[in-house]
């Protein structure tokens, strides 16, 4: 059991802080526990049972004493540890678009500044793209509002497919959709929404799904310090372009600096 105990209050300990406030003094807790059943085993091997410190310190009442309190304390921090993994939950929910699950746009730009942030530290560059559903009222217009739905869940779940866990991807707005794509070239986002397209085309041939062409703006930034703002512009300009020329396109800004 006292083995048991010191396992369980080591992987406490080694939770991530993001997990719960209280699994530190759960450890401790646990530790404190398996101590306490370490030195009466201790003890008891010296002294025997009927030894003055083992009936005084180990005994059953003591015993009793300590487990309860230990029990007390823990039951008050399961309940802090359900209700953080409650309020993560809900916070995790509220970062997301509730149609497509990928991060809203509020969080998609806390994240990204903090990422180029970072970036900028390490002189690595980042790629950055705008995507847009060609002609999505149509869909609406024609098949209905559960239609145009499923075509912003298909796309979504395209991008999710194409890109990697350390990309950042956010619905933008209506059937703009954004990308950050750290340490990812001009010609690799380039590529990336190409990986895209062909996805959205095979989930569309499989379902038999509503979906539509997607123009893309994409920019980059290589080395130097660009800030979201500037690169969501340029990347919304290069956009626009792509829709004059047709929709249906990758279209690249010029560099950034």
């Amino acid at each position: 059991m006292t083995v048991g105990i010191a396992l369980a209050s080591r992987d406490l300990w080694l939770l991530d802080s993001s997990y719960s406030h209280v699994h530190k003094s759960m450890a401790l807790a646990a530790g404190f526990l398996a101590a306490y059943y370490f030195c009466r085993l201790s003890v008891y091997l010296v002294e025997g049972p009927s030894g003055p410190n083992f009936r005084l310190y180990f005994g059953p009442s003591m015993a009793s004493l300590v487990t309860l309190i230990l029990l007390v304390a823990v039951s008050f921090s399961m309940t802090a540890l359900s209700n953080d993994q409650l309020i993560n939950r809900l916070s995790e929910r509220a970062a997301r678009d509730n149609l497509t699950g990928l991060l809203n746009r509020g969080t998609f730009m806390e994240l990204a500044i903090k990422e180029l942030e970072r970036l900028h530290t390490t002189n690595s560059v980042a790629s950055l793209i705008l995507a847009d559903l060609d002609h999505f009222k149509a869909i609406n217009d024609e098949y209905g509002h559960a239609a145009g739905d499923t075509a912003l869940q298909a796309f979504a779940a395209a991008c999710t497919e194409s890109v990697r866990s350390t990309d950042l991807v956010g619905r933008y707005g209506g059937e703009e959709f954004i990308l950050l794509l750290p340490g990812a070239s001009q010609e690799r986002a380039e590529s990336i929404a190409a990986d895209i397209n062909r996805s959205l085309a095979a989930a569309k041939s499989l379902d038999d799904i509503h979906v539509p062409t997607v123009s893309y703006g994409v920019t980059s930034t290589e080395f130097d310090a660009v800030d979201l703002t500037a690169m969501i512009a340029a990347a919304d300009a290069a956009l626009y372009e792509a829709k004059s020329l047709g929709r249906n396109r990758v279209v690249r800004a010029s560099p950034l600096a």
